[in-house]
C-alpha cells in the first residue's frame, strides 16, 4: 500500500468519525415530531406508563386514552404548522390535559400524579410551572 492510498483511508476513517459523533449529538428527529405525547412518547405508550405508576382501572384507561389522543393531536399539528407560539399553547394543553386526567383519578392517584414529572419529554421533565419561591 503506498502513502496515497493509506492517506485516504485515513481520511475517510476521520469523515465517518466526525459523521458518527455529529450524529450521536443530534436528539432523535423522529421522537420529537412523530411521536405525539410527552416527549415523543405516544398516546398508547404514556397511558401504559400511566397505568403502571397510578394502578389505573380500565374504566380509567378508557377514559384517558382519548384525551391522550385528542392533546397529541393538536400537538402535532401546531409541530406541522409551526405556529411560533409553539411552545405556549403546548404548555398549555399540558396544563389542561393535567387537570383533566387529574379529575379522572381518585385521591392516592392523584396525588401520584402530581408528584410525576409532568410534559418535559425531550427536555428531562418539568415542563409545568417554574417551582415556587422559598417562603
Amino acid at each position: 500500500m503506498n502513502m496515497k492510498m493509506l492517506r485516504r483511508y485515513a481520511m475517510r476513517a476521520g469523515v465517518v468519525a466526525m459523521c458518527s459523533a455529529a450524529l450521536s449529538a443530534v436528539p432523535m428527529m423522529a421522537q420529537g415530531g412523530g411521536g405525539g405525547g410527552r416527549g415523543g412518547m405516544t398516546p398508547d405508550a404514556q397511558l401504559a406508563q400511566l397505568t403502571t405508576a397510578l394502578t389505573l382501572s380500565a374504566d380509567q384507561q378508557a377514559k384517558i386514552k382519548p384525551i391522550l389522543d385528542a392533546d397529541a393531536a393538536k400537538i402535532t399539528a401546531l409541530r406541522t404548522a409551526q405556529d411560533p407560539d409553539m411552545q405556549t399553547k403546548v404548555a398549555a394543553i399540558r396544563t389542561a390535559q393535567h387537570a383533566t386526567i387529574k379529575a379522572l383519578l381518585t385521591a392516592d392517584q392523584a396525588t401520584k400524579y402530581d408528584a410525576m414529572p409532568q410534559g418535559g419529554g425531550r427536555r428531562g421533565g418539568g415542563g409545568g410551572a417554574p417551582p415556587a419561591p422559598p417562603q
